[in-house]
């Protein structure tokens, strides 16, 4: 079985035979991405262009491991594990990530990877994030770029909402949502500028909602009612969430100084949360949110302007290291992002405010935006 996936021209080939790993990625992609699911039997030696080969296999995975563990190895932190990689004489890289029984083999030259674990569900996580690098490995050679953003989108326009974590980027595209917008990135978007305009792309992932946001949107009880009747969430889930809903708790969750949130697959922002969703748009405004929960919402001026450091490259990318060398080397890189930067300069742009107040927020969102 294989999955063909494919986003502006880019595409890779995720094959397995295990059927859900195929079927985990049509699902993960398939709201953002075009991801077309195929019973057919896939030939490796036929190949065109990236292909991620991912499979459950304890002799190989023991194999696989044993063999960095043998040899000079490096160390990494790759997607919330400890990941343990070499680079070989032959240009190809080996990684094993202990602690969820995985490891993989990466060939440059086919740009082929070839993932084995002992679990179906942690081998098809891993076969859908991998995709997505080699992916946005192709984009990054036609222009893109990640910017650490949310954005809606109505009639093709698009707000886009950058800052950091805890800003208030995903309470604000939910609240345009729910105004009729559709959403078209919570955390992360691609975008690239074209003949004077932003074009943007979704960053296909897990979508991260808050409880007491779910509660302040009206969203928790219809989500509340779907976890109690055997609904899953996404499996990155911390049970301490789990726990909450379980309880009826609407109280936010948190674990140090960060807030620990429900976890939805993409298919479920429309499911469970009622969220119309988009596959691109054209930026027209821009919105610099955060959020004072004992202030009145408002417009606190123009906005502060696109900064380098909101953009996600390899050298700054946290959850995802480049160890495998997936993406390459982008030389153009610092000047497509200052012509962007340059580009958004020119939108309207505005710093606002989210106070209490679900009802306020929206009105102040919808007026910022022009919406009817």
């Amino acid at each position: 079985m294989h999955t063909r996936i494919s986003a502006a021209g880019r595409a890779v080939t995720v094959t397995s035979v295990t059927p859900a790993v195929c079927k985990w990625a049509a699902r993960y992609f398939g709201v953002s991405w075009d991801a077309t699911c195929s019973d057919g039997t896939y030939c490796l030696g036929a190949a065109h262009g990236p292909l991620v080969d991912a499979d459950v296999d304890a002799g190989a995975l023991s194999q696989l491991t044993r063999y960095i563990l043998d040899h000079p190895y490096r160390t990494a932190a790759h997607a919330g594990a400890a990941m343990l990689y070499r680079y070989d004489e032959d240009g190809t890289v080996s990684a094993a990530l202990p602690g969820l029984d995985l490891a993989c083999h990466y060939q440059p030259g086919p740009r082929q990877l070839h993932i084995v674990g002992g679990e179906e569900e942690v081998v098809a996580a891993a076969g859908a994030r991998f995709a997505r690098e080699m992916v946005r490995a192709g984009l990054q050679r036609d222009g893109w770029q990640i910017l650490c953003a949310a954005a809606a989108v109505r009639d093709g326009e698009a707000v886009l909402i950058p800052g950091p974590g805890g800003a208030g980027k995903t309470a604000c595209a939910l609240l345009l949502a729910g105004a009729g917008w559709r959403l078209l990135a919570h955390d992360r978007v691609f975008v690239r500028a074209e003949e004077g305009r932003v074009r943007l792309l979704p960053w296909p992932g897990a979508v991260s909602v808050g409880l007491g946001l779910l509660d302040a949107l009206g969203m928790y009880e219809g989500v509340r009612a779907r976890f109690l009747g055997g609904g899953r969430l996404h499996p990155a889930q911390r049970r301490e969430v789990t726990e909450a809903l379980s309880r009826g708790s609407r109280a936010p969750v948190r674990y140090g100084n960060r807030e620990l949130k429900a976890r939805f697959f993409p298919d479920q922002l429309r499911s469970w949360l009622g969220v119309e969703t988009a596959v691109e748009g054209w930026a027209t405004s821009v919105v610099f949110p955060r959020v004072a929960l004992d202030e009145v919402p408002g417009v606190l001026g123009a906005g502060r302007g696109v900064s380098r450091d909101d953009f996600v490259t390899a050298l700054t990318e946290d959850r995802y290291p480049d160890v495998l060398g997936l993406l390459g080397h982008d030389p153009d890189g610092p000047a497509r992002r200052e012509t962007l930067r340059s580009v958004l300069a020119g939108l309207p742009s505005y710093d606002i405010c989210l106070g209490q107040g679900t009802s306020a927020n929206t009105r102040l969102l919808t007026e910022v935006t022009g919406t009817p």
